[in-house]
């Protein structure tokens, strides 16, 4: 029996647990977040002691089965196999684990991965993207499957339409063009793979939507001000956030492109960030003096010296892996709500950022340059914004003048 962070840890964990702890510490973990999990690793230990387990008995049956048992005990916290993540995540670093037991693949899910790696390796899509076909056609494949199976060979124009119909009523109109987009996209990819023998991408209706047909919502400069400043610089997180919410409103970036900003991409001399966006494009953008010194400060007081990997930005909490689009969409979303803004998402941002541009004289030809847009259209739907140019355009409403 050896005491680590203030438990006696005996059983087969025991030789385990010094070396646990010292990567919890490597890893950023607070001296009590450390103290609480290796008190879990000396509970499980005795479990273990108890029931004749090895360290190769960690699998996923015999997990569950220790959590029902801290369960019925009555332990509050630490209560899912979520919670030993750290741990196995360690031991099997360490190959004394086994490794996770990978899912029974379904005839469903074997066709979807297939899918996947065409979108990828065939078309060139990005792993997210790839991703979002992926999910927006499952539901359309699974309602192929039966006892015997995947039923595509007879599939009919009939039941591609019937399913388009069925799925779209009460969708937004961009997630149900997103159906028809992924659904034409499986179609083709099951002719070209010799499922199905005849093309039935022409057997999916259209979604009625125009572009162009909404207005960008974006903050005012004083919404903006009390965005910025509802973060609290004087923290570590605060001074995260500051950085990203200006790369979003001054740069326009997207969250999933502030979340691959990695540190090898500013160049500090030039003054300069390459961003790494949509079709796997690098592109160079200047970085705004106010931009840099928030970033700079982030990474001199606020990211942490255990961060792992080499983007900028990092979870607060242990372990420091790096922050993904959704968290910096969460970021976006907390400082909003401290703002009293209500519901605020990234993109809003990048509409903030176009109509800055515009109302500041910018050409709307460079401020596609700027969000990196490949066809003038898509910028297009910023011309609405600039009233002082439509103004000009106006004709004055018949009976208004003398």
């Amino acid at each position: 029996m050896i005491e680590v962070l203030r438990s006696w840890v005996t059983g087969p964990l025991e030789s385990y647990a010094p070396g646990f702890a010292a990567e919890l510490a490597r890893r950023g973990y607070t001296a009590n977040s450390a103290a609480a999990q290796v008190g879990v690793v000396a509970h499980l230990s005795r479990w273990m002691l108890g029931e004749r387990l090895d360290v190769v008995g960690l699998v996923e049956p015999v997990i569950e089965r220790y959590m029902a048992v801290r369960r019925r005990a009555g332990y509050t916290n630490y209560r899912t196999s979520r919670a030993l993540v750290p741990l196995l995540g360690y031991l099997r670093g360490l190959g004394v684990a086994p490794p996770p037991a990978s899912p029974p693949r379904t005839p469903v899910e074997a066709l979807l991965e297939r899918y996947r790696h065409y979108l990828i390796v065939e078309r060139g899509l990005g792993v997210r993207t790839a991703r979002g076909y992926v999910d927006a056609v499952r539901p359309f494949v699974a309602g192929r499957s039966g006892v015997d199976g995947l039923d595509l060979a007879g599939l009919a124009a009939a039941d591609v339409t019937a399913f388009v119909l069925a799925a779209c009523p009460g969708r937004a109109v961009g997630s149900a063009k997103m159906l028809v987009t992924g659904l034409r996209s499986l179609l083709g990819f099951l002719h070209v793979d010799g499922v199905i023998p005849t093309g039935l991408a022409g057997a999916v209706p259209s979604v009625a939507g125009w572009r162009l047909a909404g207005l960008p919502r974006a903050l005012e400069p004083g919404q903006v001000v009390r965005l910025v400043g509802s973060c609290d610089r004087r923290r570590a997180v605060g001074r995260r956030d500051v950085a990203i919410l200006l790369l979003l409103v001054r740069l326009g970036l997207r969250a999933g492109e502030v979340a691959a900003l990695g540190l090898d991409d500013i160049d500090w001399r030039a003054g300069e960030i390459i961003v790494r966006g949509k079709g796997h494009r690098a592109e160079r953008l200047p970085l705004p003096v106010e931009v840099g010194d928030a970033v700079a400060g982030y990474l001199r007081r606020g990211r942490p010296a255990t961060a792992e990997g080499r983007t900028v930005f990092v979870r607060v909490k242990a372990p420091h892996r790096a922050l993904t689009s959704g968290g910096v969409t969460e970021v976006v979303f907390a400082a909003g709500q401290r703002a009293g803004l209500g519901k605020l998402y990234a993109h809003r941002l990048r509409h903030t950022a176009a109509t800055t541009m515009l109302r500041a004289g910018t050409p709307l030809a460079q401020v596609g340059q700027v969000l990196r847009h490949r066809r003038a259209l898509t910028t297009a739907i910023y011309a609405k914004v600039d009233r002082d140019a439509l103004g000009a355009l106006a004709r004055p409403w018949p009976g208004a003048l003398s």
